[in-house]
């Protein structure tokens, strides 16, 4: 009796697994079972580092803004807090990025802030 090689679907079950590890190094690229601890590996960290970049890049934000108002004469928590108190609804990016692109711009802003306390 001729042994059963299952039909396509499984085939294209585990193609899709190894074309999600193509790019991977050794067997991980080659060898499904391999291939499918790796794609799984990746996924878990994939799904993770989702949300875990949202996190670092309103990290970076704090860290640039902080940075400017040192230079502004102010800690950051001292702005954010007065700007709030002032109903200034710019987030951390846009001042962020004001900090680094526009730093004059910034200055007022942090004026702005430092009228109100």
């Amino acid at each position: 009796m001729p042994r059963v090689t299952r039909g396509f679907k499984a085939r294209r079950r585990r193609k899709k697994v190894l074309n999600l590890a193509s790019g991977f190094i050794g067997g991980r690229n080659r060898l499904y079972r391999t291939a499918t601890e790796a794609v799984d590996r990746a996924l878990v960290y994939a799904y993770r580092d989702r949300r875990q970049k949202k996190r670092d890049f309103r990290k970076l934000w704090i860290v640039r803004i902080g940075a400017a108002c040192h230079e502004n004469g102010t800690t950051y928590s001292r702005m954010m807090g007065s700007l709030k108190k002032v109903n200034v609804e710019l987030d951390r990016k846009v001042l962020a990025n004001l900090a680094v692109l526009d730093p004059g711009a910034f200055s007022q802003v942090a004026k702005l802030a430092n009228v109100s306390n």
